[in-house]
């Protein structure tokens, strides 16, 4: 059985949760995530002992609007931003130029690149859309186990440590495609690094 909608109710203890420093497990358009605040090296630092992962492997940013996400990522040139807008929302994960150094403590030892998600919410997590801040997102598994897609999947360890659980129901089984899209503004490649959701042929025609 489905879970119901996530409701604004859930949305808004997810945010304080995020807010005060906590480590959620959250539903996003692909598989179940761990999320804490990217400027918060506590948090950050939990999420990654969570994983049993080094701090210096580099996480994903999320936002949870297309537009704010180019709004704060304002060194992006137009090239950049225009694939953006063809790829984003969904299931996605797009490496990115970061000159500016942004979310450092999400870039581990690549400070120079930055991992950008922008979901495509479902009308079951539609709620998610009201967030107006990123989070720091990593799939809500040990690092080289199976990413979860319910919450009866989670391993008990995590469920037992993280702050807050949000139910957003069955999700789908694969985690997010990685493209690399880091000299697409200079010279308009891109490079497919995981095939998940989307697949080459897929991306292609969403940035011809």
């Amino acid at each position: 059985m489905s879970a119901p909608p996530v409701t604004d109710e859930q949305v808004e203890l997810f945010s304080r949760c995020i807010a005060v420093g906590g480590v959620a497990v959250f539903p996003s358009d692909t598989v179940y995530g761990l999320a804490c605040d990217p400027s918060l090296r506590d948090a950050v630092t939990r999420l990654y002992a969570l994983k049993r992962r080094a701090l210096e492997s580099p996480s994903a940013v999320m936002f949870f609007s297309l537009d704010l996400a180019l709004e704060a990522l304002t060194e992006l040139g137009p090239e950049t931003r225009a694939a953006l807008e063809r790829l984003l929302p969904g299931p996605l994960t797009v490496l990115l130029s970061n000159p500016a150094g942004r979310f450092p403590l999400a870039c581990g030892d690549q400070p120079a690149t930055l991992g950008l998600r922008v979901p495509a919410l479902s009308p079951q997590l539609a709620a998610l859309g009201e967030l107006r801040w990123p989070i720091l997102q990593s799939s809500a598994n040990s690092a080289g186990e199976p990413a979860p897609s319910s919450i009866e999947q989670l391993e008990p360890e995590i469920r037992a440590e993280v702050d807050l659980v949000l139910d957003g129901g069955p999700l789908g089984a694969l985690s997010s495609s990685i493209i690399d899209l880091r000299e697409y503004e200079s010279d308009g490649r891109w490079e497919l690094l995981r095939e998940g959701p989307l697949g080459r042929d897929q991306i292609e025609r969403l940035l011809s």
